[in-house]
């Protein structure tokens, strides 16, 4: 048997700090250390590029670019780019709309944070040589003018954007930036931070024996610098605009299917060159982390198109995607591929072909089907083993939020598979409703996580602190102040709960 790891899910959002989101800072670290002690090898982590329309990490403003709001404060304080004043000045943390702050206030991160760093881009020495050679290397050159254009158009969406701009204009551009290099300048600036910052935490972690696993959007944004500088890689009309665009039909998640509305890739033009763009992606995306985990990989089989203007997802219809041929000479790469949602016997000749573990999700799993795929007991080795994911209710939620009846169809599924495991779990069928029954179960669940044959464990932290509806990361299809701005506070990762994570890792044999 191939050796197993087990892990944690937690967006780099969701750490302390006191600027009003986690970043690459010292609590990230502590969160590294917490792991080693828990016994864990994984720390799964959120995409980590720009936020764009929604907040939502999988619609953003570059594929590849990072995040500047992840750039630690505390340490361009030490380096003297900011003072201590500075920082508490444009501080994000304040209050939401409903009066809480211990969220992500996405709307003060976008009006202060990135004036915080250019007041650092103002001190820092440009002809440091390794940012002179970041700047030489021009990988983030099409981002950092992107950026700088948006910028200067008050933010408005590439759709709105001037017609010279937004058609690169070469003579348009060239004017541009006889006036705003410094502008452009700045955005490379934030990129040469982010990934210093964030190969810096990578290694902490990978020699503590820590692998980062990374998350990539299937789709970019219409608003984004690869349909701005590559609109021939999209099914895009004459003036940019696609007739169709992406998402899901109604499933699990929503009756209506949820709409996406990123444009869509024309793939008979990215075969002409071997999928080169694609190659591109996913190698920058393994120089970041250890494993990467492809988001809606079944869209590579058959994707989903919805009439662009659609209020909803339902009457869109399929087509063929690439398959197997994209993966050709890469299956031997880390790559984790989320097969949930619609599935078909195309998608699994997909998953077999290429050979990259899937996902099973606990709380699809018990539905009185002593059969079903996701049951730890039906789970092969070549899988990544969840209790949940991002999109889902944390466990607690998971059964806090279901009528009685049906939590006590679910208990004793729950412990039949327990059984098989050895692991125990009993409850009483006069108290479904008991908190004290649920966290057993919770705590049950995970225990028979470890113990199972697959090859990846990996649980949202949510599902470790045994928290409920107020801290679930994200529900598909809606929007609002609630969605990716969920924190933890730093008291919760006690010694206590690294020793008892440890324990069940240990019997699993992890």
């Amino acid at each position: 048997m191939k050796e197993r790891y087990a892990g944690v899910l937690l967006p780099i959002t969701a750490l302390p700090s006191p600027y009003g989101v986690g970043t690459f800072g010292k609590e990230a670290r502590d969160f590294v250390d917490f792991l080693v002690k828990a016994g864990q090898s994984l720390w799964q982590v959120l995409p980590l590029v720009p936020t764009g329309y929604g907040d939502s990490p999988y619609a953003s403003s570059c594929a590849t670019a990072g995040n500047p709001y992840f750039i630690d404060i505390e340490s361009l304080i030490e380096q003297r780019l900011l003072t201590a004043a500075e920082a508490a000045a444009y501080s994000c943390q304040v209050p939401l709309w409903d009066g809480t702050t211990d969220r992500v206030n996405y709307g003060a991160l976008f009006n202060r944070r990135i004036p915080l760093l250019k007041l650092a881009f103002e001190r820092f020495d440009k002809n440091t040589p390794a940012f002179r050679d970041f700047i030489e290397a021009g990988e983030y050159r099409n981002f950092a003018l992107f950026m700088a254009l948006k910028e200067k158009q008050d933010w408005c969406p590439l759709s709105d954007w001037e017609e010279g701009f937004r058609a690169r204009d070469e003579k348009k551009i060239r004017e541009f930036l006889e006036k705003n290099e410094e502008a452009v300048l700045f955005w490379e600036f934030t990129q040469y931070l982010f990934f210093s910052q964030w190969q810096g935490l990578k290694k902490y972690a990978n020699d503590r024996g820590i692998q980062i696993v990374g998350d990539m959007p299937l789709y970019v944004s219409g608003d984004s610098v690869e349909v701005w500088a590559h609109p021939e890689l999209f099914l895009l009309d004459s003036e940019g605009k696609p007739a169709e665009v992406a998402g899901v039909p109604p499933d699990y998640f929503s009756e209506d299917g949820q709409l996406w509305g990123n444009p869509l890739y024309d793939w008979e033009k990215m075969k002409e060159d071997g999928y080169a763009w694609w190659t591109g992606r996913l190698q920058k995306a393994l120089s970041m982390y250890d494993v990467v985990r492809i988001d809606h990989f079944r869209g590579f089989d058959r994707y989903y198109a919805v009439p662009a203007g659609s209020s909803d997802a339902r009457n869109g219809q399929w087509y063929d995607g690439p398959k197997e041929a994209l993966f050709a000479d890469k299956k031997d790469w880390k790559i984790v591929a989320e097969d949930l949602g619609v599935l078909d016997a195309g998608v699994y000749r997909l998953m077999e072909n290429v050979g990259y573990p899937g996902m099973k999700v606990l709380e699809f799993a018990f539905d009185g089907d002593p059969d079903h795929e996701y049951k730890p007991s039906n789970c092969s080795e070549n899988c990544v083993l969840y209790t949940g994911t991002h999109d889902n209710a944390t466990f607690m939620e998971y059964l806090t939020d279901m009528p009685s009846e049906q939590r006590e169809l679910v208990y004793a599924d729950i412990a039949q598979e327990c059984k098989r495991w050895n692991v125990d779990f009993t409850y009483l069928p006069e108290e479904p409703d008991d908190a004290e029954t649920m966290h057993r179960a919770r705590v049950a669940l995970i225990q028979v996580a470890y113990l199972s044959h697959a090859r990846y464990v990996i649980v949202p932290l949510q599902d470790l602190l045994g928290t409920g509806s107020e801290s679930r990361l994200n529900c598909p299809g809606t929007m609002g102040t609630h969605n990716w701005s969920w924190r933890f506070h730093s008291d919760v990762l006690q010694d206590t709960l690294a020793e008892e994570i440890r324990a069940a890792a240990v019997a699993g044999k992890r």
